[in-house]
């Protein structure tokens, strides 16, 4: 079992920036794929960005590329997602998965094909 666990969500006005993190812990994330998703109220999650296992790739959300940035410190077994110049649109729990891959260098991101989820973070962007 991975437990995951979501901090660094709050209250930004337009143009702002947070620095979201996912702590995992039972077991090393390094033998996850991990991602970041985003539900908004009434809509379905959404993928926003995913890293591979060894960090080597990565992969966005067109709608949050040049934005976004995804890393992971596999010591720290830790996850990040640095979001910036934000719109009122990115507001959403932000929720962070992960999904057991063999291969190192894929990124995942379809929801449906992740193992665990942490309970979400709370981005709220105001105007």
């Amino acid at each position: 079992q991975v437990q995951l666990v979501e901090s660094g969500g709050g209250l930004v006005q337009t143009g702002g920036s947070l620095r979201l993190s996912c702590a995992g812990s039972g077991r090393t994330l390094s033998m996850y794929s991990m991602g970041w998703f985003r539900q908004a109220p009434g809509n379905e999650r959404e993928f926003v960005a995913g890293i591979s296992r060894n960090g080597g790739n990565k992969y966005y959300a067109d709608s949050v590329k040049d934005r976004f940035t995804i890393s992971r410190d596999n010591a720290k077994n830790t996850v990040y997602l640095e979001i910036s110049s934000l719109k009122p649109a990115d507001t959403a729990v932000y929720y962070c998965g992960a999904s057991l891959r063999l291969a190192t260098m894929l990124v995942v991101s379809t929801a449906a094909m992740y193992d665990y989820w942490g309970q979400g973070t709370q981005v709220t962007v105001s105007s």
